[in-house]
């Protein structure tokens, strides 16, 4: 019998399955990669704004040095936008590394972590990377029940996560509703409210989270450049707290763990606000020819507030694997949701007009 090492809980974790890269794509299908659309991974379809394309290249001629390992712009950038105190501040490599760092931080082996069926992937991971018990909430119309998550809460449970909207189901919850359920937690469990969507929110849902953290000292909001900000592959995201949970953080958070050119391209992404308007408006239509689409087609769909759809494409548990698969001949990448306990489901990005035209086409294809 061989070997055997590491932790249970560590052998047990399911890897992260990424969205499949073009390339990939191109390679199994024969395809010209020119002509693959991918609508997978909640991209910016826009890329990289063109300021943060000159900051990088001016940071190129330091990249013989280490990175700012304080990201001291970054986060004096970050400091004026939220009008919080620099040391409120943690980066990461990717809001998903601001999720690790937040359960080594905060939760030990054997102590519990809440979220919702249907959240994203990574709290599950994070959960198991640290030999916690994961207690899993049943969603309410595919997102957060709130209630229950706060009745969930035992006397063993250190950290709950948040994600609003919601990754893959769309779903949002309004401002009243988090801060009722902030009130409820005991101030020994730490809340991760997670919003890598939040640019995307129309203007009447938006509100500053980060302004919560000066009344609830057991509040962290994640944030992304992921997403809107069009930063996805730099990997740049960052938590707003109060110093009791930043400071614990950063002892965790990797040594450089943002390198030069993410710095450089974040801080100029940060106040591009012309980028953000021409993506926010880009989304909505999106969002409004899609819907149209499977409106059309007569497919059920979740309601969404990101940048994405969450679409049902048949009935039997295999629809989705089916679907995805005839997509992937066509040259169209999206999302399966199997894994999420969504079999029948595609998690849609929204991309650029002709981008969702050709899903379209695709996949009323696929269904006939």
């Amino acid at each position: 019998m061989s070997q055997q090492f590491g932790p249970d809980y560590v052998r047990a974790i399911a890897p992260y399955q990424a969205g499949k890269p073009i390339a990939e794509v191109a390679r199994e299908f024969g395809l010209d990669e020119a002509s693959i659309v991918k609508l997978a991974s909640n991209e910016n379809p826009f890329g990289v704004p063109e300021s943060s394309r000159q900051a990088m290249a001016a940071a190129a001629a330091e990249l013989g040095r280490y990175p700012d390992a304080n990201g001291f712009e970054l986060k004096a950038a970050l400091a004026a936008r939220y009008e919080v105190p620099a040391d409120w501040i943690t980066l990461g490599n990717g809001s998903n590394d601001i999720l690790e760092i937040a359960a080594h931080a905060f939760v030990q082996a054997g102590q519990a972590v809440v979220y919702s069926q249907y959240s994203f992937a990574v709290y599950a991971l994070a959960t198991q990377g640290v030999g916690a018990r994961a207690i899993v909430v049943p969603a309410r119309d595919y997102g957060h029940d709130l209630d229950a998550m706060a009745a969930a809460i035992d006397a063993d449970t250190r950290l709950v996560f948040i994600a609003n909207p919601n990754n893959p189901t769309g779903t949002f919850i309004p401002a009243a509703r988090i801060e009722a359920f902030l009130a409820q937690v005991p101030s020994s469990v730490v809340v991760v409210l997670d919003e890598a969507y939040n640019e995307y929110l129309a203007p009447e849902h938006q509100f500053e989270s980060s302004q919560w953290v000066r009344k609830y000292p057991n509040l962290v909001v994640s944030r992304t450049f992921s997403k809107a900000y069009g930063l996805a592959g730099l990997r740049v995201g960052f938590a707003i707290g109060q110093p009791a949970l930043t400071d614990l953080m950063n002892r965790i958070r990797q040594p450089f763990n943002v390198n030069s050119l993410a710095q450089a391209a974040a801080v100029a992404a940060l106040n591009d606000r012309a980028f953000l308007a021409k993506g926010a408006a880009n989304n909505a239509a999106g969002y409004r020819q899609l819907v149209a689409a499977f409106d059309e087609i007569g497919l059920e769909y979740v309601p969404s507030y990101g940048n994405f759809v969450l679409v049902k494409v048949g009935a039997d548990e295999g629809a989705g694997a089916r679907v995805n698969l005839a997509l992937l001949k066509q040259g169209v990448i999206v999302r399966p949701v199997g894994a999420y306990g969504l079999p029948q489901w595609l998690r849609i990005s929204i991309g650029l007009p002709e981008e969702n035209a050709a899903f379209i086409a695709a996949l009323k294809k696929a269904l006939s």
